[in-house]
């Protein structure tokens, strides 16, 4: 293995996205978890490793980096494990090591609607690619043979993140029935893809919350309306009063933790906990790249993430300002028994599956990168 696990080039590529995350000049999960990708995929492409340990380390020790650069953004971590995962998987089929079996998936068995009989792990092509680790004669032997391996396993990640919104949008008409008025809030481009192919086979009403200060409401009412969507703007202040009326709440997430809870736009508790003494069902749509193994352990602040309170109270309040302490969250932290089911790319799950999502998705060794 050369000197520096890193080649100059890659510090750059790796740097240049740690100083854009602590810019925030990269923010939403999606935009992250593209932009960690194009950065495994340079840092996989130029290290120089003589077995699949350094390789991994090497992994581990960008992802550590971008990780402390910007620990709100979730996906960032979850796309290193992710593909820390799929490396792995890759690896064993591609060497002759033997055959892991695959436990019985909670995803495929939504997905195919029956349970399958467990079957071997299956090699993408009928070769196997012989490797052989620490050679002396040729110490690149290694990296050189597993790369084109290790990279059609960051595609399979790409493939994922470019589909996930079709994906997640193929089956909004089962979820949304005509004349149903749904509501929801800010801006999630998960939900606009899914409200707008429901809108193809069916014909209902959207009330959407502006969510002051941000007021994505807005954007996204301009977006729905212009589909031909019949689209209500209303402020914050009327969710309560409007949720007896409301047929189905529909939020995004911004990220999705261990115990079924989420991370998801300010005023999405205030929108959940209506629903709740209404009894109306609260759908989340969210990729499962958002799932993320944490727990929040804390107060409902504990990993929040806040922006300017003067957006909230100006300073030129004076008196007032001096008197109360302004918050400006960008997220809420909604509870596991607040919502319903979450709809990803895989399939439909109650909360109470998620942390089985999780064991299928990465693994445990890597849930502290």
């Amino acid at each position: 293995m050369a000197s520096d696990p890193q080649s100059a080039a890659n510090q750059r590529i790796v740097e240049d996205l740690v100083s854009r995350l602590r810019r925030r000049q990269v923010v939403g999960s999606r935009a992250t978890a593209l932009e960690t990708l194009l950065v495994l995929r340079q840092v996989v492409s130029k290290a120089r490793f003589s077995n699949i340990d350094q390789l991994i380390n090497i992994i581990r020790t960008v992802g550590r980096r971008l990780v402390e650069a910007q620990p709100k953004e979730h996906s960032v971590g979850n796309t290193v494990r992710k593909v820390l995962h799929h490396i792995r998987e890759e690896y064993h089929t591609a060497s002759e090591r033997p055959a892991v079996e695959t436990s019985f998936s909670i995803a495929k068995f939504v997905l195919q609607g029956q349970p399958r009989k467990q079957q071997t792990t299956v090699p993408k092509s009928e070769t196997r690619i012989p490797l052989k680790e620490n050679d002396p004669d040729d110490p690149d032997s290694f990296a050189r043979v597993l790369k084109p391996v290790l990279m059609e396993a960051i595609q399979d990640v790409f493939d994922e993140l470019e589909t996930v919104y079709d994906n997640i949008s193929k089956n909004a008409k089962d979820h949304i029935h005509s004349d149903e008025i749904i509501l929801t809030l800010g801006m999630s481009r998960t939900v606009e893809s899914f409200l707008k192919a429901a809108a193809h086979n069916r014909n209902y009403t959207v009330i959407i919350a502006e969510t002051a200060p941000s007021y994505g409401g807005r954007e996204m009412g301009k977006s729905l309306s212009s589909a031909g969507i019949s689209t209500f703007l209303v402020p914050d202040s009327s969710i309560y009063a409007l949720m007896s009326r409301v047929n189905k709440v529909i939020l995004g997430a911004h990220a999705i933790l261990a115990n079924g809870g989420m991370f998801a736009t300010s005023g999405s508790l205030l929108a959940a906990t209506a629903a709740r003494e209404y009894s109306t069902p609260v759908v989340v749509c969210a990729g499962q790249f958002k799932l993320t193994p944490l727990w929040n352990l804390y107060h409902e602040y504990g990993a929040l993430d806040f922006g300017d309170p003067s957006a909230v109270l100006g300073f030129d309040e004076g008196d007032l300002v001096e008197k109360v302490d302004v918050v400006n969250p960008y997220y809420d932290y909604v509870r596991p028994d607040l919502l319903d089911v979450f709809i990803t790319n895989y399939g439909d799950h109650p909360p109470s599956s998620i942390y089985r999502l999780l064991k299928e998705t990465y693994d445990d060794e890597d849930n502290e990168l």
